[in-house]
């Protein structure tokens, strides 16, 4: 990225999985992070959208990076962003209108998700449309990948199932395990996600 460089593919494509995680590395993101992550379905909906939004509005941002005016740049990028996240929501309220309702508010507020300006400012106003779109997929992957893990750990803790296929056998089915209630609450977001922050610092200390 020196002196103006594009970065290679590979590279771009590896920053956004680990090196610049969104959610685990630059912990960006964070409001549907902590609020939609109570089941994997959720989780999984809210990052396909956000790739959506990601790789569209990289591209627009990278096919008119020449044109626009440097004190324009942040209404042009928020312009673009509202436009694609527009497309989501109306998406969802006809195709999946109940996924639509769980996530509620929080698809209309990918507009002002930090991730999304932050790539739009970063990589799309300066690089072409290749790298743009990798740099879109690659955090988008990674955001969601974050996503569905944390849900994935809240959603077992507290039902004993992921995508409603049991995994645990919970005590109202004559079992052993007994649901944590807790983690379907704020809680258990912020308790989830610390473990998991504190595991990714250890593991890059040691590296």
């Amino acid at each position: 990225m020196a002196n103006g460089q594009a970065p290679s593919i590979s590279r771009t494509f590896i920053t956004g999985l680990w090196r610049e995680n969104p959610t685990l590395r630059l912990l960006i993101g964070m409001c549907p992070t902590l609020a939609v992550t109570t089941a994997v379905k959720p989780a999984l909906t809210m990052g396909i959208s956000v790739i959506f939004v990601l790789v569209c509005s990289n591209l627009a941002v990278s096919l008119m990076r020449k044109l626009i005016k440097p004190h324009l740049r942040m209404l042009v990028f928020t312009l673009a962003i509202a436009t694609f996240v527009t497309i989501c929501d109306l998406f969802l309220r006809a195709f999946a209108p109940r996924m639509s309702e769980v996530l509620g508010a929080y698809i209309p507020l990918i507009i002002v998700n930090c991730i999304i300006i932050c790539r739009a400012e970063v990589c799309a106003s300066k690089y072409g449309l290749v790298v743009s779109a990798i740099d879109g997929v690659s955090m988008g992957l990674g955001f969601t990948l974050s996503l569905c893990f944390l849900a994935a750990i809240r959603e077992i803790l507290s039902t004993g199932a992921i995508f409603e296929i049991p995994i645990l056998a919970t005590v109202g089915n004559g079992g052993w395990f007994v649901p944590w209630a807790a983690m379907r609450m704020p809680v258990g977001a912020f308790v989830s996600l610390g473990l998991i922050l504190g595991a990714v610092n250890v593991i890059t200390r040691k590296k």
